[in-house]
């Protein structure tokens, strides 16, 4: 069997992470794209078992919970009753973030359900040391996810906005402005001045622009599940281990006590060869 070298696979993983579609890192490292697409289904897999590993006992001292959406092969409204719903139509990404650090202690691909907020939430209690000031935007999931997950174990707020109401028109691509923001304590004894949301969100622009998947208005949207989850778990890899983040001059995981040394891209696919073998 035919293997891709690591050095090559070391290209595709870079080309990925900075927003290339997987045709543009087809033609930018002569790559096929099946191939592609297979890889980052592995390394994907890989990097979920690392961070399964290594996000553990972490020291955060808050939280910020968001959900990001795409869509696999088609948009919500084209899916049919011949379509498998659990395959096709509207996907979120769950993200929880450490403000402090930067780290991205626990996240999620699947659909906006309770069984899913369930799970993100109670995977994310399993890897936090300390009781979380926790911050969520308006999503009613939270509330009975957050009690099943923390108990009352947790200082929960949730951020909720109310934005103008302006009807959705040709050549409109922004969402609408928020008019008014308000804060209420759900558990515990939360900071509402400190519940906020808004550094969340700014990582769910690092994810648009570092995940061609998630780009609005194009062609690089996911054909399949696995494989916008293996795209979400190498980069979650990639930007708690590699990335260097620019305010901290460290990685989020060192920033986090998670590790002590800078990873590279080639330490993840080592990684990867390692655990799973050195697959195309």
């Amino acid at each position: 069997m035919n293997r891709l070298k690591l050095e090559k696979q070391e290209a595709v993983v870079r080309a990925l992470m900075e927003g290339c579609s997987v045709r543009a890192v087809e033609r930018l490292t002569g790559t096929h794209r099946d191939t592609i697409c297979r890889l980052t289904v592995r390394l994907g897999a890989a990097c979920d078992r690392l961070h399964d590993e290594t996000m553990r006992d972490l020291p955060c001292q808050r939280i910020e919970m968001d959900e990001l959406w795409a869509f696999v092969r088609k948009k919500q409204r084209q899916v049919t009753a011949e379509d498998d719903p659990q395959q096709v139509g509207d996907a979120w990404c769950w993200i929880a973030l450490d403000p402090d650090s930067k780290v991205v202690p626990a996240y999620r691909v699947g659909k906006r359900t309770g069984f899913d907020a369930d799970s993100f939430v109670a995977d994310l209690a399993g890897r936090l040391r300390n009781r979380v000031y926790l911050s969520a935007d308006a999503l009613g999931l939270y509330v009975e996810a957050v009690e099943r997950g923390f108990g009352p174990n947790v200082d929960f707020a949730q951020v909720v906005k109310a934005y103008e109401a302006v009807p959705i028109g040709p050549g409109r691509y922004s969402p609408p402005r928020v008019t008014s923001v308000s804060k209420e304590a759900v558990v515990g004894s939360p900071d509402l001045v400190a519940a906020t949301t808004s550094h969340s969100e700014r990582l769910n622009l690092s994810v648009r622009t570092s995940l061609r998947r998630f780009t609005r208005l194009s062609l690089g949207f996911s054909k399949t599940f696995g494989g916008l989850r293996g795209a979400v778990s190498l980069f979650m890899a990639h930007y708690n281990l590699v990335r260097v983040h620019r305010s901290l001059r460290v990685t989020p995981a060192m920033a986090a006590g998670v590790t002590r040394r800078l990873w590279s891209v080639r330490d993840l696919v080592d990684y990867a060869a390692q655990t799973s073998g050195n697959e195309p």
